[in-house]
């Protein structure tokens, strides 16, 4: 009988060796054909394992995870993501002395045992007993297989992953089982290749082709002897033999590894020899994972991607569900980024914001009639350096944004426009529109009660123009042209504010917390916050004479297999009537044409948009678009601290103020110019706006001729810039609106905002 040691009980090498014989009196068949109940060999006691035959017989081996790679609508890479840096390739795609030196040192007698290798055991057995201790494991390659299937199903599951581990009986009874399916269902080839794409390489790298480009930045194929030897010595213990950090060991180890080659007969003497004199010569590729790698800047649209795939329902019900997906990985994804459309961008803002610069801006893009994001860029890069960042300044919060968005100023008014023309206010409207106005009250909201205008520490809330000079009366051509701020606030003091509400519904405008639009007469003003994709999103609407699409990064998805996956796709739905998208197309290009944004207006096809500014200068933007693209530009600080954009020197060049017209749309248009080049030149509808008679009296021009370089838009109206045409000429009858010599009271604007017309 064995000797026990002092304290009690058998040593670890006498309990494998009465393991050993209590198997082989109990008729297990170790070539792997059969394996006696638990019972006999006493398992069942206490929770140390099931019963054998309880097992289940088939060994789920989930798929391998492995690289994921992210295209722009051309087919060219934008980055490639990964759990697990892997990429799965056949046997006959790895090097025949990879296959050779990993037999080797892992498992000599593969091709010669079943499942389980008596001869093995015995020896571990007994050089146990010899040194007193487990110096030596007996597991199969079939086994350690196994094993490697259970930690890969495991994930980043630690606890999990420490029970695949685990030395216990319990998991090598498991292993045994599963290892004799395997070796019956697949054979030898099948489980080396299975084995090698599997493994742990250390490095970041899982798998042979992983491994090699990771170490020797080639293909597993292309190995050579000393190279393969060097890899297979490292799967013992990733970290001790890591060539990277310790050449030494890993020399050791890999002339460990080729003396075995020579002595197994797999190579010669005189080869192994040759390769033992080689240094460890190393040509490493450093890891390089997620949207950190995204080219053409489009790290922030890779994230918008990553976050649409776990956010969106069309690829599984529940996020963990969707995570797994994502994070098994081995997927192609084709993507509705336009190459062309993100140069642009990326030009535009470096010619205009640097990256050193206090103040940051975003570039969103997207195309009319499909919702297609084409482009999506920043001037801090994605990253985790000096004037870098992770937050995606051009979308909502739950896709990866800031935590509010930003307000957005008078580029929210065309909403207010839209929503009293689908009303049934003439754009010939007037309001008296004075400097500084009351706000109205009481205005109707949605759910039937009103907002009403409360004394806030004592004062009446009001709201005024950007400048002393705008006084009423005002049409809403010229309203929207200055970006008159009293105009908006009557506006809405007429209609109430739930056909506003009912509007930025339609197109999609919620703000960037997920949180609802605010109703209260501020809002015309611009104290929403929202994110650029937002804003060119809704924008985009009107370039689509009044349908809404629903914005979509993802064209196409193949997994590993080159089976296509479902995608969301564009929802698209009349928001407005074609004659009020009509009208409001009309309007803004009057604001581009003559008005606050003529800065970004283009020379060679028809654009409109709108500017906006925000109190203290905190935000500028502007919002503009053809009838090809859509896009919104944002200039502000984006982090916790507000700057005021006074004074301030931004790419180099000085502004005494910034405005929405004299950053964002320079920007703007040089993003979109670079975007459209060589591109169909397409022309808005556009519907007649005749001047109203106002009641100050005096001419006023009808509408401007057409342009002589371009029929379809019109020349410009007057020469009174940046403010467009000036107040109080007529030449058509009155059509209602406030009587100028009884406006409104006076207003204040409410705290943080101005949305008044930009003159720079």
């Amino acid at each position: 009988m064995g000797k026990k040691r002092s304290g009690g009980g058998l040593t670890g090498s006498q309990q494998a060796a009465k393991f050993l014989g209590v198997s082989v009196l109990s008729g297990v068949v170790l070539a792997g054909m059969a394996i006696p109940a638990a019972g006999a060999l006493g398992l069942a006691a206490k929770g140390t394992v099931e019963g054998f035959d309880e097992i289940p017989a088939n060994l789920k081996t989930p798929p391998l995870s492995q690289r994921t790679t992210i295209l722009d609508a051309e087919g060219g890479l934008i980055a490639t993501v990964y759990s697990r840096d892997r990429q799965v390739v056949p046997l006959t795609a790895i090097s025949p002395y990879m296959q050779k030196a990993i037999v080797a040192i892992e498992d000599s007698r593969f091709y010669e045992h079943g499942a389980v290798d008596m001869k093995g055991i015995l020896r571990a057995v007994n050089r146990n007993a010899q040194e007193g201790g487990a110096a030596q494991g007996a597991s199969t390659l079939t086994q350690q297989y196994v094993k490697n299937v259970f930690v890969e199903e495991a994930g980043d599951d630690e606890t999990k992953v420490r029970e695949a581990q685990e030395k216990s009986l319990g998991r090598k009874i498991r292993e045994l089982k599963y290892a004799i399916q395997v070796e019956e269902e697949l054979g030898k080839k099948k489980i080396l290749e299975n084995y090698l794409n599997i493994t742990y390489f250390g490095q970041q790298a899982y798998g042979i082709e992983s491994a090699a480009q990771r170490y020797f930045s080639k293909p597993a194929k292309d190995l050579t002897l000393d190279e393969s030897a060097l890899l297979a010595g490292v799967v013992q213990s990733p970290s001790r033999y890591d060539p990277v950090n310790d050449a030494q060991e890993a020399l050791k180890r890999r002339n460990v590894v080729l003396q075995r080659m020579a002595d197994i007969k797999d190579v010669s003497q005189a080869e192994v020899d040759a390769a033992k004199a080689k240094p460890v010569t190393l040509k490493v590729t450093r890891p390089k994972n997620g949207c950190i790698t995204a080219v053409k800047g489009a790290g922030f649209f890779c994230d918008y991607v990553r976050n649409t795939f776990l956010t969106d329902a069309v690829f599984g019900k529940t996020r963990e569900e969707r995570a797994k997906i994502w994070n098994q990985g081995g997927l192609t994804v084709r993507t509705t980024l336009d190459p062309q459309s993100q140069d642009a961008a990326n030009e535009s803002i470096k010619d205009h914001v640097y990256q050193e610069d206090s103040i940051a801006t975003a570039v969103t893009m997207v195309q009319p009639g499909t919702g297609r994001v084409l482009a999506m860029g920043q001037s801090k890069p994605y990253g985790f350096g000096k004037n870098e960042t992770q937050i995606n300044f051009s979308v909502d919060k739950r896709m990866g944004g800031s935590n509010f968005g930003f307000q957005v100023g008078s580029t929210f008014k065309p909403f207010i426009a839209a929503a009293a023309l689908e009303r049934g206010l003439p754009p010939t409207k007037v309001y008296g529109a004075p400097n500084k106005i009351d706000y109205p009250t009481p205005i109707q909201k949605c759910d039937g009660s009103q907002w009403l205008n409360l004394p806030v520490n004592g004062k009446i809330q009001t709201a005024k123009n950007e400048t002393e000079d705008e006084i009423g009366p005002y049409a809403l051509r010229t309203a929207m042209e200055k970006s008159i701020n009293t105009y908006f606030v009557e506006m809405i003091g007429e209609i109430g504010l739930c056909p506003v509400t009912e509007m930025t519904q339609k197109l999609g405008v919620t703000p960037a917390d997920g949180s609802k639009l605010p109703e209260a007469p501020s809002i015309a003003l611009g104290s929403a916050e929202l994110s650029p994709l937002t804003m060119a999103n809704a924008y985009a609407t009107f370039a689509n004479r009044g349908i809404y699409c629903t914005p979509v990064a993802i064209e196409s998805i193949t997994d590993s297999h080159g089976k296509a996956l479902a995608v969301p796709k564009s929802k698209c739905d009349r928001a407005m009537e074609q004659d009020t998208a009509d009208t409001i197309n009309t309007l803004l290009r009057g604001v581009v044409d003559s008005g606050t944004g003529e800065r970004a207006g283009l020379t060679d096809r028809d654009s409109a948009g709108k500017t906006g500014t925000t109190d203290s200068r905190y935000n500028a933007w502007f919002v503009g678009y053809t009838p090809n693209i859509s896009s919104a530009v944002w200039v502000g600080s984006g982090g916790a601290k507000k700057i005021t954009m006074e004074d301030i020197v931004i790419g180099g060049k000085p502004y005494e103020k910034v405005f929405g017209g004299g950053l964002p749309g320079p920007i703007w248009k040089d993003a979109v110019t670079g975007a459209l080049a060589g591109r169909e030149v397409l022309s808005f509808t556009t519907v007649s706006i005749p001047d109203p008679l106002l009641p100050s009296g005096g001419p006023r021009p009808n509408k401007p001729p057409t342009s002589p370089t371009n029929p379809h838009k019109p020349g410009k109206p007057g020469d009174n810039k940046p403010g467009g045409r000036p107040g109080g000429q007529t030449t058509g009858g009155p059509t209602g609106g406030s009587d100028p010599t009884n406006p409104f009271p006076g207003i204040t604007i409410p705290p943080g905002l101005i949305g008044g017309p930009d003159t720079q």
